[in-house]
């Protein structure tokens, strides 16, 4: 889910103009977080065709997989899009970190960052008003209204992920423009002073409030789902001895993707609220070891979507055969 810089991050330091020396430590890194992303994007991509495929030929899908596709694409184009970025920065060591074509990187970067944020929070949300077993009567009202909502939710996740790209463009634009009447000197007093000003307070305060507030949204309701289920499984230990075995491994086998998705995200949020703080050049050790901590997250996930989504593993299951 992370990127190789982020918006706020590309200017402090990340290229120094006339050094073009590389870590062998720094190539091994990025060997890596490029395999990375590529398993990423195989497994993200065999979601999509899966579910895309059932979608067609049932003419029909349903609200969990409705979001889970649209979390699938976001995730699919946000890692070729890190491969680009990658890639271009890691044969451009010198180029200006604004110029046009990492504005235009960083503008798909954004939007489709915060957009897999909150798709993962309107899918969290889903759960825990599908399966929690509360009582409350706005959460059973929920239960039935809540499939209506699956296309303004997606809609919603658009329009706050596009807010989030423009906002950070009008900043890289900003720069962009004074580096351009300074006569391209990328490194004069003034340039520095407003790019260090908006990296500080500009990019990373937007990245935070609109990466912030999906994941508390997150976290609410995957802490009322899992008490939820917790409270469930003590009641199910007071049945019947020989549906005990069977309700345990039902309700095991429930918290088992629950949990991942929950480590999974929370960690995935600090890294990249970490990554975006931190002043640590792209060829430093350290910064590329935050890299691929990000996306080994991005990779797992999919995997653990794949062996936990019933229509997902019959769809492998044909495979092996």
């Amino acid at each position: 889910m992370g990127p190789i810089m982020s918006t706020g991050e590309m200017s402090t330091g990340h290229t120094v103009l006339g050094c073009q020396t590389t870590d062998k430590t720094v190539v091994t890194l990025f060997i890596i977080l490029v395999l990375l992303c590529l398993v990423a994007v195989v497994g993200n991509g065999f979601i999509i065709i899966a579910l895309g495929m059932k979608w067609l030929l049932r003419r029909t899908l349903s609200a969990h997989n409705k979001l889970l596709i649209s979390l699938a694409a976001s995730r699919f184009c946000l890692q070729c899009v890190v491969i680009g970025k990658n890639i271009y920065v890691f044969l451009n060591p010198t180029s200006f970190p604004y110029n046009p074509v990492i504005q235009l990187l960083n503008l798909m970067w954004d939007f489709l960052t915060a957009a897999t944020i909150w798709l993962c929070s309107l899918l969290g949300f889903f759960y825990c008003v599908k399966i929690a077993t509360l009582t409350h009567p706005v959460f059973v009202w929920l239960k039935y209204r809540l499939p209506g909502w699956v296309p303004w939710m997606l809609l919603s996740a658009v329009g706050m992920s596009s807010l989030t790209s423009i906002l950070c463009f009008i900043g890289n634009y900003m720069i962009y423009q004074n580096h351009a009447r300074s006569g391209h000197q990328a490194w004069n007093v003034t340039g520095n002073s407003l790019r260090h000003s908006l990296e500080k307070f500009y990019f990373f305060s937007i990245k935070i409030i609109m990466w912030t507030i999906p994941t508390v949204v997150f976290s609410i309701f995957m802490s009322l789902l899992l008490v939820s289920l917790v409270r469930h499984m003590k009641k199910t230990f007071l049945a019947l001895s020989e549906l005990r075995d069977v309700w345990a491994q039902a309700h095991f086998k429930a918290l088992l993707p629950l949990l991942s998705f929950i480590v999974l995200f929370i960690s995935c949020f600090l890294t990249l609220v970490l990554s975006s703080a931190s002043n640590t050049p792209y060829q430093e050790f350290r910064y590329w070891m935050w890299q691929v901590v990000i996306h080994l997250c991005t990779v797992i996930h999919p995997i653990v979507i794949l062996f936990s989504n019933p229509v997902l593993r019959v769809v492998i299951k044909r495979g092996c055969c």
